[in-house]
């Protein structure tokens, strides 16, 4: 269990990142932010789960979902 902590402990910064994406994206919703603005936040709190989701996955022993 300890390697398994140290992983996503390793992963901890690069999640904060998507939650604070996130976070941002529902506050431009809350507060009548232009589609535009909610679109690119929106994108990119979700390319940021993807991203974390990726590094679990890999850091856990899985294949990348893309191959290159």
């Amino acid at each position: 269990m300890k390697i398994l902590r140290e992983l996503i402990e390793a992963g901890d910064p690069l999640v904060q990142q998507a939650v604070e994406a996130l976070r941002q994206y529902h506050a431009a919703q809350s507060a009548g932010a232009p589609a535009k603005d909610i679109e690119r936040l929106r994108c990119n709190a979700e390319s940021l789960f993807q991203a974390v989701n990726e590094y679990q996955r890999c850091s856990l022993g899985g294949l990348p979902s893309t191959r290159h």
